[in-house]
């Protein structure tokens, strides 16, 4: 991953609400979520989250997708591993621990 990639990434995570959207879609799995299932579980307006979820895609970390009336969001869980990887080799001097 490049270090643009992921400063993007880092900050799309920067805020509260962003970061929860992202942790509840983690949890959901490849499947992901409705975007207003999220924002019930968020406790936001649907405004704010889309806001918030624009910013994750963007930075290419969750892709939406069409199921009839609703968009369903998902974690690109292989942008979240080359992130890690990236935070590991350059952050901890390549140690996990």
């Amino acid at each position: 991953m490049e270090t643009k990639s992921a400063i993007a990434g880092l900050s799309a995570l920067a805020n509260d609400t962003r970061l929860a959207a992202f942790r509840l879609l983690v949890q959901a799995g490849p499947a992901g979520m409705a975007a207003g299932e999220l924002a019930r579980r968020l406790a936001v307006r649907p405004n704010t989250l889309t806001a918030a979820l624009t910013i994750l895609s963007h930075a290419d970390l969750v892709v939406a997708r069409r199921a009839g009336r609703s968009v369903i969001y998902a974690v690109r869980y292989e942008t979240m591993r080359a992130l890690l990887a990236f935070m590991t080799e350059n952050c901890c001097a390549g140690s996990s621990a």
